[in-house]
């Protein structure tokens, strides 16, 4: 997992931007939406993240007002929005296919909403100007769409979005179409762009380091619910459930059961020193980054001991794989400076990490 930037931390929150209420939609027999309730502040970046079929592209379309909740409410700035049509709800729009007139130029592309609001021309051309320098695009105002690469057509979709200053900007896979290394650029970009200008971001995603990295406060979804809404750091390391566990980062999850503050798990695995009132049985995580191979001598909150099963060189970090005894297999990341350094396969190890970084989860949805 990518350590996220220094523009995702939320500075100060602002008033409630966005609120809705208890959605819920159907189309037939498929319930898409069930009882979505969902508080964004002014200023914030908020991500909606799910696998397909998760509900989270049907919530962005029913803040747009391009579909109509079956019921529940949508609030805008204070304002009961629900039903509205989209062209008064002050809100854009950036598409992953980036939806530019093909045959009109930059600058009309860009000028396109400003003149739908009768805008006078010579405010149009300074505003045009000047989100196409905040883009830092102001060369290209001439050119047309197909002479523009992927990065810079995403760029001026944004421009001609923000240009009129909408209250919030909805954002749907914006970056889908773009290779990787591009993709991670704009990420940046788009991110930067958001705090210097102080904007309202919903954003669509299924790509969790895309989430992890541009957002303030992350929305999950699973099986047209919301599961679980938190910083980025709060849903890795804090999560509720075992999906929201699973599907963010690499996860060992397995069955235990604990007692007085001690956790006894599969294949001799134990962890001392829990602080939790409870006892019975429970569902355990451990993040691989807080598991370290430990020397002869050492010990730990958390322990168990296996043979290494497989270990893999991922640029300045190993993901080793250890089977326990009765076959359950536990990978821990280890930090490296060359390939040398990876343990080799078939090595008997003990492993351990801090109480802490042991989370017991709810049931939820198993993923």
């Amino acid at each position: 997992m990518r350590a996220h930037s220094e523009f995702a931390r939320p500075m100060t929150a602002g008033p409630t931007k966005l609120r809705t209420v208890a959605l819920s939609k159907s189309y037939g027999p498929v319930v898409a939406l069930i009882d979505a309730t969902l508080e964004v502040a002014d200023g914030e970046f908020v991500t909606l993240l799910g696998p397909s079929g998760s509900g989270k592209t049907t919530l962005l379309m029913t803040v747009a007002g391009l579909v109509l909740p079956d019921a529940g409410e949508v609030w805008i700035d204070g304002k009961l929005s629900t039903y509205l049509p989209p062209h008064l709800r002050d809100i854009g729009m950036v598409f992953q296919n980036y939806a530019l007139f093909p045959h009109l130029s930059v600058f009309e592309n860009i000028a396109f909403p400003l003149r739908m609001r009768r805008v006078p021309e010579p405010e149009i051309a300074a505003e045009v100007k000047r989100i196409l320098e905040l883009v830092r695009l102001p060369e290209i105002a001439g050119r047309l769409p197909r002479e523009l690469s992927g990065g810079q057509q995403q760029r001026i979709a944004l421009a001609r979005c923000l240009v009129y200053g909408p209250s919030i900007v909805l954002m749907d896979e914006p970056l889908g179409a773009l290779d990787k290394k591009l993709r991670d650029q704009m990420q940046l970009e788009i991110k930067a762009l958001q705090r210097r200008l102080g904007i309202t971001v919903l954003y669509v995603t299924h790509d969790q380091e895309e989430a992890m990295t541009m957002s303030d406060r992350i929305c999950l979804m699973n099986k047209a619910r919301i599961e679980q809404v938190d910083t980025p750091e709060g849903l890795y390391f804090r999560p509720r459930t075992i999906f929201a566990a699973d599907f963010l980062g690499d996860s060992n999850i397995f069955p235990a059961r604990v007692m007085a503050g001690v956790l006894e798990g599969p294949g001799g695995v134990r962890v001392q020193g829990l602080k939790t009132n409870g006892g019975g049985a429970a569902t355990a995580l451990i993040r691989p980054e807080s598991i370290r191979l430990l020397r002869p001598g050492e010990s730990d909150d958390g322990q168990a001991s296996g043979r290494i099963e497989n270990a893999v060189f991922v640029g300045g970090f190993a993901r080793v794989f250890v089977r326990l005894a009765d076959g359950t297999v536990i990978q821990a990341k280890r930090q490296i400076e060359a390939a040398a350094h990876i343990p080799a396969v078939g090595t008997e190890v003990r492993l351990g990490w801090p109480a802490d970084a042991t989370i017991l989860l709810a049931e939820g949805a198993r993923p």
